[in-house]
């Protein structure tokens, strides 16, 4: 078995200290945690982690920028021949690390990743539409295509992950944008029902927060389908809906979020495009 680096990523949120907690106890242990903090990050929090969790080989950093900033930064602080992610709202069973990095160690993956369960029942309606459209990611989506794994609970060969990088452009959809490129370079990524974490989408969040977050969401998303060539088939895809009302306000916003996808999209590419030669 080869060595494994474990990171996550936090801003301001305690619940990083049950995801630590997690990985303090599992079976196969992981033998580098990252903790790629925000600039944000109080360091009562960071001194916490660091005090509570003594039998982790934890390195704790702090980076500007958002999430995928982060991770594109912390790419030099992984030691490990494999890498898996898990976010700071999720817990970790005993055998998760094992079953996520087992296709990676057998030879027949690059990447890997598994599915969430609800870490408690749902306070509000809007915290049941997240749970049903995880669910639904997992139970339609990502058996027929691997690329739509959320990051949070994927493993990667690390030489894989710095080759291919994270594109600071998409910094919501980074998964896809990431899984997408890695198939294409004829990579092969692995479903791995059985390494499944708890992922806590309890919380006071708003109609307007929801609404905003998941717009965020829907731009960058379809900014990833255009880098990527794959918009036409993504529009094309027929899936099972989520029978929730939200389902209707998520409609509602998608084709908004496609134009602004496309306006954004191709200032980006055009800005970062090569200068054309002098004629």
């Amino acid at each position: 078995m080869g060595s494994v680096t474990v990171e996550v990523a936090v801003r301001d949120d305690r619940r990083v200290l049950d995801a630590l907690a997690s990985l303090d106890a599992q079976a196969r242990r992981p033998d580098q945690v990252v903790v790629a903090a925000s600039l944000a990050t109080p360091a009562a929090l960071l001194e916490e982690i660091r005090r509570r969790f003594p039998n982790l080989p934890i390195t704790t950093r702090q980076y500007p920028g958002g999430v995928v900033d982060a991770r594109s930064a912390s790419l030099a602080e992984l030691s490990g021949e494999v890498t898996a992610f898990l976010d700071a709202d999720e817990r970790a069973p005993t055998e998760w690390l094992s079953r996520l990095v087992a296709p990676l160690e057998a030879g027949v993956a690059d990447f890997s990743g598994g599915p969430t369960r609800a870490a408690r029942e749902p306070e509000s309606s809007i915290e049941r539409y997240s749970v049903l459209l995880e669910g639904s990611i997992y139970a339609d989506l990502v058996p027929r295509r691997v690329t739509y794994l959320p990051l949070q609970n994927t493993a990667w060969r690390t030489v894989v992950l710095r080759r291919l990088g994270f594109d600071p452009r998409i910094p919501y959809a980074e998964d896809h944008d990431l899984e997408t490129r890695a198939a294409r370079a004829g990579l092969v990524g692995a479903f791995v029902p059985e390494a499944w974490v708890y992922h806590d989408q309890t919380g006071e969040v708003s109609l307007a927060q929801w609404g905003r977050k998941r717009y965020r969401y829907l731009v960058a998303m379809a900014m990833s389908l255009m880098k990527n060539g794959e918009l036409r088939d993504r529009l094309s895809e027929r899936r099972a809906p989520v029978r929730h009302p939200l389902r209707y306000v998520e409609a509602a916003m998608k084709p908004l979020a496609l134009m602004h996808a496309a306006v954004r999209w191709h200032y980006l590419a055009s800005k970062d495009s090569p200068s054309r030669p002098e004629s």
